[in-house]
């Protein structure tokens, strides 16, 4: 996993408006708040990208674009940004080529079985394109806030 400090793994994925975002789009000029969560439409993942919708506005304000992250198709990503209004692109990572570079992408364990997944983790990329925060296996409760407190003072 990328630590704080280092430049941000770069990447272009196909994207819920139809585009292909890159991280170097956003270079100098807005700082990016990056999560990999993983899966649209379950339980986490909804609370999670409702509550950066929620306070989306709060984000722009202070010049920070989200971007949500999963292995999920397009499709998915358009049914769920839908179903949820959410206002921020969420990107298609099916090759897991992003989901590996950012060291998210690990052997899980649920109820005594293992297999590979996305551990919801959240990056503070800055307007240079380094990594400011790294928050791991987050917890939800509060998580937003946190966030937005560290990238205020960005």
């Amino acid at each position: 996993m990328p630590v704080e400090g280092q430049k941000a793994p770069e990447f272009a994925l196909k994207a819920t408006n139809g585009q292909t975002i890159s991280l170097s789009e956003f270079r100098g000029r807005r700082n990016v708040v990056l999560y990999f969560y993983p899966k649209d439409d379950t339980p986490g993942c909804t609370k999670e990208a409702c509550f950066f919708r929620d306070m989306q506005a709060e984000f722009e304000d202070v010049g920070t674009v989200i971007l949500g992250v999963s292995t999920d198709s397009v499709k998915s990503h358009e049914k769920f940004a839908e179903k949820y209004h959410l206002p921020f692109s969420l990107l298609a990572d099916e090759e897991k080529r992003v989901s590996t570079a950012y060291g998210v992408y690990k052997e899980k364990s649920n109820y005594g079985r293992t297999y590979m997944g996305v551990e919801r983790t959240t990056f503070a990329i800055d307007k240079e394109g380094v990594i400011r925060r790294v928050w791991p296996k987050v917890t939800l409760e509060g998580h937003i806030d946190e966030v937005l407190d560290f990238v205020k003072r960005m």
